[in-house]
């Protein structure tokens, strides 16, 4: 076995002796509340369109499907964050992006949806700005370009 296969031991303890900052934190626990609800989303079309009667099943079918399928980014990207993994903020980043025309047509409905779509949007905006702040790229040993041979 290689020792890129096996865990280093004494690279778990440095990383867990690194405090995680609290945007770091923030922006997961974000993309795991967004990537549940996607979970929720998804399973209550999926249900419905198995056992309920929409005008359309298989696209009630296939929406569920889709949505739970989606839910592995933010949720993907959240684990990573927790563990100050550097791969996971390009997911979160794209989650809170393909967020913002979401929350966009929701405020353009009615009822219900405008509120929802406006805290989407301002939730997706504090991700953005917690996810592309300096500290969190620091906390994730993510270096700029041009950066990428050097040790810091």
């Amino acid at each position: 076995m290689s020792s890129e296969q096996t865990p280093d031991p004494t690279l778990s303890a440095a990383e867990e002796a690194e405090p995680r900052p609290a945007r770091v934190t923030a922006a997961a626990a974000i993309a795991a509340v967004e990537g549940l609800a996607l979970v929720v989303g998804g399973a209550w079309m999926l249900v419905g369109g198995l056992t309920g009667h929409p005008a359309d099943r298989t696209a009630a079918v296939t929406g569920g499907v889709t949505l739970l399928v989606l839910a592995l980014l933010p949720l993907l990207a959240a684990r990573g964050l927790i563990r100050l993994r550097g791969w996971s903020r390009g997911p979160a980043v794209i989650t809170q992006v393909m967020a913002l025309p979401v929350a966009y047509n929701m405020v353009g409905a009615d009822g219900v949806a405008v509120p929802a779509g406006i805290a989407l949007g301002v939730v997706a905006f504090a991700a953005l700005y917690m996810l592309i702040n300096p500290e969190t790229t620091l906390a994730l040993g993510i270096r700029g370009p041009g950066n990428a041979g050097k040790r810091s």
